[in-house]
């Protein structure tokens, strides 16, 4: 069954609903453009209401290690996603210093962008492919051509994001099988204010395609 991952939580509220609903991730978004970034404060609260068999997992964008450092010396996170523009190299370095597991975003939109997943599959522990957005690196609510990766095979195993939401996240399952699937707009009644009732939708909706 593919695996949920439920993204840019902020409120205790969401995050029941979204552990109650069956999610497989939960993230927290530490990049301060972003209308879904928590403060280091309530992220640590947020996490630590988190079962163990729940993965939290923090998004950070061209991270130093020093503000990583300063994130998990508060947030008990279990893996981290990168979703900079952070070369192979940093992926290995960040994981040999952290010694968690990183998940690695990179954007499609062409056939084109598939070269340059090859470098990072199989030393990203996961990957995670979502749609080009001008505004900010992930979160715009835009699909991209999932036939695009209709063929793709790698080592690593790999996250579906970009405009998925509860109504065409089955259609997407019907043409790909990735191993997870990511939401953070697609469940949300404005930037940044998710909805527990868009949130469940969308894990029954994923769990049953």
């Amino acid at each position: 069954m593919t695996k949920v991952k439920i993204c840019g939580l902020s409120t205790p509220e969401t995050l029941t609903a979204a552990i109650n609903g069956g999610t497989n991730f939960v993230g927290l978004v530490f990049y301060a453009p972003s209308p879904r970034h928590v403060e280091i404060e309530v992220a640590s609260y947020l996490a630590k209401q988190v079962p163990s068999n729940v993965e939290v997992v923090g998004l950070f964008v061209n991270p130093t290690d020093d503000y990583l450092q300063q994130v998990l010396n508060e947030v008990p996170l279990t893996m981290i996603q990168l979703h900079g523009s952070e070369t192979v190299r940093r992926v290995i370095e960040i994981k040999k210093t952290f010694n968690l597991p990183v998940i690695k975003a990179l954007p499609i939109e062409t056939t084109d962008d598939l070269q340059n997943i090859a470098p990072y599959d199989g030393i990203a522990d996961w990957l995670l492919f979502d749609a080009k957005g001008e505004a900010l690196p992930g979160g715009n609510g835009i699909v991209f051509d999932w036939n695009i990766l209709k063929d793709y095979q790698g080592q690593s195993p790999y996250m579906l994001a970009g405009g998925l939401n509860p109504n065409n996240v089955a259609d997407a399952l019907h043409i790909l099988t990735p191993d997870a699937v990511d939401v953070s707009s697609g469940v949300e009644s404005s930037a940044g204010v998710k909805s527990s009732d868009k949130i469940h939708s969308f894990i029954q909706s994923a769990k049953q395609a």
